[in-house]
């Protein structure tokens, strides 16, 4: 059952332990209370939502130990956007946690040249209540073009304990993609991520960039393309596509990263026509395993390969199997 964006929580008291004498109380009351972030706490405590033995204190105020803590605030909207009935398809659903199979094509969030006909949308048009969270829940993200298995939480505390799953890096995020080129084995590549210094809707491998590892297996080698599993250690903005480019093995219809299209020597009509037909990224999110937030127990999606991709394999397939009768034949 949906919820209202603006409900009151209902207060909430604790004691402060004697061990904390002498902390910060919005750190404190980050763990008194964890299905809520440390910032939204403090602005609690400035507002005087949060009372510390009755009395309003500011968040660097020092705890003593022993003190009684009071609760009592409203969730204000933190996601302005409008609900829209868009289809969304469903892997997975309690009161804690939607998994959906964003398809290929569907923007995330509102934003420049976006701003309606978003996953957000979506999202608030089957749970208003997500209004309440920020991002309207959104846990991680995919590009526009990338498809696959997404995770959004539905309350704060399954958001919270989401968010620092990912940090942690316990979070299984297996994605399948279709590079140019040949490979002979799999491999890692640990090489930092930020925004490309003169291009910004672009990011690069920085020395001065953020941690960044891919791991890649072969899945399926094709004359001149491969078919891979890609692992992702951390989560930077457009990872695997900047580092499968930076190795020189783009992914196939990359518009940022890819470069000119390459066609096989020899190829056929039909594969030529599937790889130039083919306009976004072959790169499909297809596992996604956390920790369920609230029970602890594991959760495994896995988001079937999209038809467009799955076409795509096929004409590499049929094109390799076709050069190797060729090549016994004139034998």
């Amino acid at each position: 059952m949906s919820r209202s964006p603006d409900d009151a929580i209902e207060p909430r008291e604790a004691r402060v332990p004697e061990s904390a004498a002498g902390r910060r109380f919005d750190a404190v009351l980050a763990e008194l209370f964890p299905e809520f972030s440390r910032s939204r706490l403090a602005g609690w405590i400035r507002d005087g939502d949060a009372l510390l033995d009755g009395r309003p204190v500011r968040p660097r105020d020092p705890v003593r130990g022993g003190e009684h803590v009071r609760l009592s605030a409203r969730l204000e909207v933190e996601t302005r956007a409008l609900p829209q009935d868009i289809p969304l398809r469903v892997l997975y659903e309690d009161p804690d946690v939607f998994v959906i199979d964003k398809p290929a094509g569907l923007v995330v969030h509102p934003g420049a040249g976006n701003a309606d006909g978003t996953l957000v949308n979506a999202l608030l048009h089957r749970d208003p209540s997500l209004a309440s969270l920020p991002r309207a829940g959104v846990v991680h993200r995919l590009d526009k073009d990338t498809s696959g298995v997404m995770v959004v939480a539905r309350t704060l505390q399954a958001q919270t304990a989401l968010v620092a799953q990912l940090s942690a890096r316990g979070v299984h995020r297996q994605y399948l993609a279709v590079v140019t080129g040949a490979l002979v084995s799999g491999g890692t590549v640990d090489a930092p991520i930020d925004r490309h210094p003169r291009e910004r809707v672009r990011m690069a491998v920085r020395e001065d960039g953020r941690d960044a590892v891919t791991h890649y297996r072969l899945r399926e080698r094709f004359r001149a393309h491969t078919a891979l599993e890609c692992r992702l250690e951390t989560g930077r903005t457009h990872q695997i596509r900047v580092h499968m480019a930076h190795i020189r093995h783009a992914i196939v219809g990359d518009p940022l990263y890819g470069g000119p299209l390459k066609l096989p020597k020899g190829a056929s009509e039909t594969l030529v026509a599937a790889l130039r037909g083919f306009r976004r990224q072959a790169l499909h999110a297809e596992t996604l395993e956390f920790a369920h937030p609230a029970s602890g127990e594991p959760v495994r999606c896995d988001a079937p390969v999209p038809d467009d991709l799955l076409a795509l394999m096929d004409a590499l397939r049929e094109d390799a199997r076709e050069h190797v009768e060729a090549e016994r034949a004139r034998r």
